[in-house]
């Protein structure tokens, strides 16, 4: 038998913070883009379009001598069940030996490094002056990405929230949203004002950083309302068939990824890619390549940039990681024999 850490939801909200869970996914994305990770192929399945799915995503950490695999299912009718509609669990094991280390719950821990991987993407290819955001989409994910956004790019002074599905939703999120995120992101810095945005057009134009994370299956942002300067972190699409902003954009944007083969085939950029506009014998650079300064991020200030973030077992296996180690330290969770 083995001993294993039991970590659930609460016993994972002790022991991560959002600046933490940001240097862990920025360590991975240096690691993959070093080759001192891998990446494996990614299991997905639609029990029902646009209603019900899951995938199982899986990979190794050779520095960290881990592997391991999250599998996330979401049944969006769940909420009329009285359960969330994303579940997820996360299995750790030992990189030498095989032996199970951590069993987790992984629903914060996928909304803390999701949230961790939108606004990397904006402290590394934004301009350092911006001071406005946009979030289009309200759902589950929106104040990870709002939260990480303020902790890595504290001169933000508005943020306006676009809901383009639900009517009304906006000003809603938009009063709730500062007490949700001091109780989210204990000792975070809300500095910025909370806008709804009605109509996205006038958002766009008006936001040097824009984050969508929605299911849309249609572009929601068109190239024209894009002014330079403008930096997007793309977290929606993670599926092919998903798509949120103009693919057209591509032909000019200064474009990062976190894994080329995902992006291409499940990711924002598959359309661009199905449409020649990028391709594929000439993969775009991944953001650990601007992270480790080995590629220039953004180069003037003109530049309109864009990270598409499908994201990589590795951001799971890294922050489970840090929460086992925490917890271990701390006492905190429960060890089973298996």
């Amino acid at each position: 038998m083995f001993k294993v850490r039991v970590l659930n939801q609460e016993n994972i909200k002790k022991v991560l913070d959002m600046e933490s869970v940001i240097n862990a996914v920025e360590k991975v994305y240096v690691l993959k883009f070093e080759k001192k990770a891998d990446v494996f192929p990614m299991v997905f399945h639609e029990f029902e379009r646009g209603v019900a799915d899951m995938d199982i995503k899986s990979g190794y950490l050779e520095d960290e001598d881990i592997f391991g695999l999250k599998l996330v299912s979401w049944f969006g009718d769940n909420s009329k069940r009285d359960i969330p509609p994303l579940i997820g669990t996360t299995l750790v094991f030992d990189g030498k030996t095989g032996v199970p280390k951590g069993l987790l719950s992984a629903e914060h821990v996928t909304g803390m490094r999701t949230g961790a991987a939108g606004a990397i993407g904006a402290k590394y290819l934004a301009r350092k002056n911006s001071e406005s955001m946009l979030m289009v989409g309200t759902g589950h994910q929106a104040l990870f990405q709002i939260g990480a956004v303020l902790t890595a790019m504290p001169g933000i002074r508005k943020v306006m929230v676009h809901s383009p599905r639900t009517k009304g939703k906006a000003e809603e999120f938009c009063i709730s949203a500062k007490d949700k995120l001091e109780k989210m992101f204990p000792g975070i810095a809300l500095k910025a004002v909370f806008e709804p945005a009605a109509k996205l057009e006038e958002a766009v134009k008006k936001s040097d950083i824009i984050i969508t994370a929605t299911p849309s299956r249609e572009p929601m942002i068109l190239k024209d309302w894009v002014k330079p300067g403008t930096h997007i972190s793309c977290i929606g699409a993670d599926m092919s068939g998903k798509q949120e902003i103009d693919e057209r954009i591509y032909e000019t944007a200064r474009v990062f990824v976190d894994d080329w083969g995902q992006a291409a085939s499940v990711g924002e950029t598959e359309t661009a890619v199905k449409k020649g506009i990028v391709g594929m014998d000439e993969p775009l650079p991944e953001i650990g390549e601007a992270i480790a300064g080995k590629i220039q991020g953004r180069i003037g200030d003109a530049d309109i940039t864009v990270f598409d973030s499908t994201g990589i077992a590795l951001q799971d296996l890294m922050v489970s990681k840090l929460a086992l180690d925490m917890a271990e330290s701390l006492g905190i969770g429960e060890t089973i024999d298996l």
